[in-house]
């Protein structure tokens, strides 16, 4: 495999003296907030009912939440409603700058597989989805951005037409909406300092990207796109703790496991943001996906990075 991966922390010094300046003028605008992401954790994942598939009142109880979020800061907040069999499911949209012709994609899936919190998966992702939001308030934007809140990305959806992502990707290519890319926040919470706490779909990946479970990850497909490309590329250079990135296959494990497929399914540009999911995380899928076993802080560090990478 031709991987090239990097290891780098945002230097100031390292960067031309205008960027430096840009840097300086972002993070002005504010940064995540840890007790907001606490309390937003909180809400997610402590339900009367795990947000699954079957239990469709919860699913929007949660959507209702999320699009309640999106109505304190977005120009526009509304529900992507389609059918299941006799059921409704909701994806939740909310557009910043919706005028503009151009569009980037930031999306997270909020339903969870089985019954479990899914503090990680994925309520990681939809927590930093409504930061974004709180975040992106009020910002001068040369394109507008969507984020989307999909449902039914867990099994037994998974790779099925009826995934939210799926619904969302289909309705830009059939509307013809230019898309300039698309990120999927898939698992950003987990991290772990202790060695030999990274696992690899190869062993020999090791080697290069280390055995500790520390970074965020931007995972890309070969052939990525300029969207993916030039994000990816912000991302390991505003990100205030370390970023490695990830360029594969398509068809190694769990480089396309989650709502990112369907955009390159569509032809769009697209790459995920993960902490590497089940590589690292042994609670993936499990009763013990808790809010407690969560890096408040490091998760706040990537949604920095998110923030800064899609204003720069």
């Amino acid at each position: 495999m031709s991987v090239v991966p990097r290891y780098t922390l945002f230097k100031p010094m390292k960067i031309i003296p205008f960027l430096s300046i840009f840097f300086v003028s972002i993070t002005s605008y504010g940064q995540a907030d840890t007790i907001r992401i606490k309390e937003l954790l909180t809400v997610l994942t402590k339900t009367s009912k795990p947000r699954n598939h079957q239990n469709i009142d919860q699913l929007n109880l949660c959507a209702k939440f999320i699009s309640n979020n999106f109505k304190e800061y977005a120009d526009t907040v509304f529900y992507q409603n389609y059918q299941v069999g006799s059921l409704t499911y909701k994806n939740v949209i909310a557009r910043f700058n919706p005028q503009a012709s151009k569009k980037l994609v930031i999306g997270a899936h909020y339903d969870v597989c089985g019954n479990q919190e899914g503090a990680d998966d994925n309520a990681s992702g939809i927590v930093g989805l409504l930061e974004l939001a709180r975040l992106l308030k009020g910002k001068s934007l040369d394109n507008c951005i969507e984020l989307v809140a999909y449902t039914l990305e867990e099994p037994p959806f998974f790779r099925t037409e009826y995934m939210g992502s799926f619904i969302h990707a289909k309705s830009l290519k059939e509307s013809n909406t230019e898309v300039i890319g698309m990120i999927c926040l898939e698992m950003i919470g987990y991290f772990d300092e202790a060695k030999h706490s990274q696992d690899y779909p190869i062993g020999l990946l090791k080697l290069f990207y280390g055995s500790r479970g520390n970074y965020i990850t931007v995972v890309n497909k070969f052939a990525k796109g300029k969207g993916a490309r030039k994000f990816t590329r912000r991302m390991d250079r505003f990100a205030q703790l370390p970023v490695k990135k990830f360029n594969g296959p398509k068809a190694l494990t769990g480089i396309d496991f989650s709502d990112h497929l369907n955009y390159w399914k569509m032809g769009f540009s697209a790459c995920m943001v993960t902490d590497t999911a089940f590589y690292r995380n042994k609670n993936y899928h499990q009763k013990t996906d808790e809010m407690g076993t969560l890096n408040i802080s490091r998760m706040a560090l990537v949604i920095d990075g998110i923030f800064f990478s899609i204003l720069a």
